[in-house]
């Protein structure tokens, strides 16, 4: 038995998701291509190997709960200078998403755990590179817009190579649940 890096989160899907993925190695972003473009709910997290099936059933729990809404992305943001990432906006859907990322991360779970920084959803575009490259990639998709109906995540391994590959995918369930005092209503429209 070994150990694993997994990581959860909201694929962003085609035409957008290989578009942004190759603006982001335009930018001199080497890890471009070993990231499929995301909005994460879990970061990187590293644990023993026979805990992923815990995991999935928890990430299974989380999902059943979890309801279809809208994600739409807008224009570009940047962490800098606390940490060297530009990033597209996420400007609806992200109440869902820090619903989600706190119910994965939650201290009754298997994949219980503090953040170095406090959740704030978005796209990386670039990540580690050059500041001028970091300046262009934020100018140029400075406009960019995209949206779609987010209806599940999906479970993530990173390889040895540095590559990231999808183990599972968990859609939303379907039938409505009324929501919790202090939880966010991820809308009423059944997943298919």
């Amino acid at each position: 038995m070994g150990t694993v890096t997994i990581g959860v989160s909201i694929a962003v899907p085609e035409p957008h998701g290989s578009r942004l993925q190759q603006l982001r190695a335009g930018f001199g972003d080497a890890a471009a291509h070993g990231i499929p473009t995301h909005v994460t709910l879990l970061p990187p997290t590293e644990l023993e190997d026979r805990d992923v099936p815990a995991v999935e059933a928890h990430l299974s729990e989380v999902a059943t709960a979890g309801r279809p809404f809208p994600m739409r992305l807008s224009g570009t943001g940047t962490f800098r200078p606390l940490s060297p990432v530009v990033y597209v906006r996420v400007v609806e859907g992200g109440e869902a998403c820090a619903w989600l990322q706190k119910h994965i991360r939650d201290a009754s779970g298997p994949v219980a755990r503090e953040l170095q920084f406090p959740y704030h959803p978005h796209v990386t575009v670039a990540h580690g590179i050059e500041e001028a490259a970091m300046d262009r990639a934020f100018e140029e998709l400075a406009g960019y817009e995209a949206e779609w109906p987010c209806t599940g995540f999906a479970l993530y391994e990173q390889g040895a190579d540095g590559v990231w590959r999808k183990l599972r995918e968990f859609p939303f369930g379907s039938v409505v649940v009324p929501p919790q005092a202090g939880s966010v209503d991820l809308g009423s429209v059944s997943a298919h």
